[in-house]
Order: structure tokens, then sequence, then C-alpha cells
């Protein structure tokens, strides 16, 4: 018998915050400057979802180490300075929180600083203040189940009845790998064959999250 959710742990990037369409540009932006043409399409299947270490150890093979650090540098300035000037809410998202009687977590592979930044400007920062992990905190990112077992453990939650909410492949993945169930929100980057696989509901829209988690 399945056991009821006890935990919801959201990605952050693409999930809470519509940041993936900007950091997408901005990495295609840097490509372009630093010696990289890699295209949007790229971008998607190599970056997204990724943590700031795999993509630097990736620029590292690619272009040198030197290059890498400056890359990761630079998109952190104009990813910061994109945020303040056209970052929302994932449609839907506000909504859902509101409503949830779930305890929830945030689980990303983005770095705190950065959470705080984009969770902060959208408003959504104090429904998890003090329940936000990092892929820093662990040995390896995702596809590992590392960060998500980390959170649950933190949280006090079996892996088994704890649901993540994630839109890239490595994250419904991870998820999998921890034994958890995963939901694919295909409404984003990230085409919905790419989250579909064993233990995973793939969905659209936002505001169908409380009826797929027996909320409502």
């Amino acid at each position: 018998m399945i056991k009821p959710v006890e935990l919801v742990i959201f990605d952050c990037d693409g999930v809470l915050v519509d940041s993936e369409r900007i950091a997408v540009s901005v990495q295609v932006a840097l490509g372009a400057t630093l010696g990289w043409p890699i295209t949007s399409e790229e971008v998607i299947a190599r970056f997204i979802g990724r943590s700031h270490a795999d993509i630097h150890a990736q620029v590292a093979a690619r272009l040198g180490e030197e290059t890498a650090a400056v890359w990761l540098k630079r998109f952190e300035e104009l990813h910061s300075e994109a945020v303040d000037s056209e970052l929302d809410p994932v449609e839907g998202i506000s909504e859902v929180l509101t409503s949830m009687t779930l305890p929830a977590c945030v689980a990303s592979s983005g770095s705190h600083d950065k959470m705080r930044h984009t969770l902060g400007r959208t408003g959504l920062y104090g429904y998890f203040a003090g329940r936000i992990f990092s892929a820093t905190e662990v040995g390896r990112g995702k596809p590992a189940p590392d960060l998500f077992l980390h959170a649950a453990r933190r949280m006090g939650v079996d892996p088994s009845a704890c649901a993540v909410i994630e839109d890239s492949r490595p994250g419904v993945q991870a998820a999998r790998a921890a034994g958890m169930r995963a939901f694919g929100y295909a409404g984003g980057l990230t085409p919905a064959e790419q989250l579909e696989g064993p233990d995973t509901v793939v969905f659209h829209d936002m505001r169908e999250l409380p009826t797929l988690l027996g909320e409502q």
C-alpha cells in the first residue's frame, strides 16, 4: 500500500520561480562570448537541473578551468541582474502554496544566496524560511539522490513518504533514486517525455498539484 504523502519537496528554479528561461538565455550569451557556441536546447539538456559544480566541470572540460571560473562568476552577475528586472513566480504556484496543508521544503541545485534572492524577489521566501536545502550541502548533485535524502532526513520524514516536485530530467531521476514519488512539471522548458518514468506523474499546470497530492 502506498504511504500517504507527509512531505512535499519543491525544486526551486522552474518550479517555484520562473527563472529557467532567464538562466538559459544567460548561458547562451556567455557561450557566445567565451567560446562555446551553445544552443538553448543544449543548455536545457546539459545544464538545467544541475549543480554549479557540475556546470563548472562541463565548462572546464570544454574551455579550461580559468574560463570556467569566469563563466560561473559572470553567470551569477548577469542572472542576478535579470532576476531583479524580470523574474516572476511560476504561474499558479502562489495559489498552491497558500492553500497547501502538507509540510513542505525546498531542495535545489542552486546556492542558498541564489535562492534567497529569487524566492525573496518573488515573495515566496516566507513559505520556506528555515526549510531550504542546497546541493552545496551534499557530495553529489542531481541526478544523484543525495540532496533529496538530505532534505528528508533534516525534515524527519521517511523518503517513501516524500513527494518531489521537479521540472528537469536530472531532478526526477534524483527523486526516483531516492525512493520518492516524483511529480514532473512539464509547464516549463523540459519536454514532458523527458520527465516520464516509473513512480512519476507528469503534469502541465501547477494548479493541478493539490489534487495530485491528495489534498483535494
